[in-house]
């Protein structure tokens, strides 16, 4: 079976698993494009052997969206509302200049992953090496930006939607768009309203979760 659930704030993904793993009783459950605790929205779940096969195919081969909430003139370590937040400054720019920017990004471009990611160098995800105070550097990829559109804009906040494909980190994404505004940037509040046909209208609330609905 294959779930479309609606994570809530401050759990992690494994978390979410975990969960339907007890609701379910199955042994055998996995999800596909791992949203962090800060982050909510549609989360895939799969709960026996056949299906969590399919979640690969999921994640790569699928655009998702997302309504991302960015404060700019700061900077987070972590690029989210977990990290140690930097003051850089309190000078925003217009709108026009920010609508200039966000062209920027849409189409094929490149983008560094964050250090707190679960990427894995050599053998150990590098979030683990960050925390640590490690040095890490992954490298650059391709990733495409399909749509990015201004939600709002009423500094320091400044709300878009993107619709992307595998592989795109919208902490990235939101750290260069504060490095091309000259202001720094983090991201606030992140929810994925799609991945693929699954939509966040027809996601299930995790609160509302059970065997009697499944």
């Amino acid at each position: 079976m294959i779930l479309n659930v609606k994570k809530p704030k401050g759990m992690t993904s494994h978390d979410v698993v975990d969960k339907v793993r007890q609701i379910t009783k199955e042994k055998r459950v996995g999800h596909a494009g791992t949203l962090d605790p800060f982050a909510t929205g549609v989360l895939i779940i799969a709960t026996s052997r056949e299906d969590t096969k399919k979640l690969g195919d999921i994640t790569k081969n699928t655009k998702k969206e997302y309504v991302a909430t960015l404060e700019l003139g700061k900077t987070s370590t972590t690029g989210d509302p977990e990290g140690e937040i930097s003051l850089i400054t309190i000078n925003y720019p217009n709108l026009k200049r920010v609508r200039e920017t966000l062209k920027l990004f849409i189409g094929e471009i490149k983008q560094t992953p964050p250090s707190y990611s679960a990427i894995k160098v050599k053998g150990v995800p590098s979030y683990k090496l960050a925390r640590r105070g490690q040095s890490v550097k992954l490298s650059s990829r391709n990733v495409t930006i399909d749509t990015l559109d201004l939600l709002e804009y009423d500094p320091p906040l400044l709300k878009i939607r993107v619709v992307c494909g595998a592989g795109t980190y919208i902490r990235s994404l939101a750290k260069d768009i504060g490095e091309k505004l000259n202001t720094g940037a983090y991201l606030t509040e992140l929810q994925r309203t799609r991945v693929g046909d699954f939509k966040i209208e027809d996601s299930i609330p995790l609160t509302k979760l059970s065997a009697t609905r499944l």
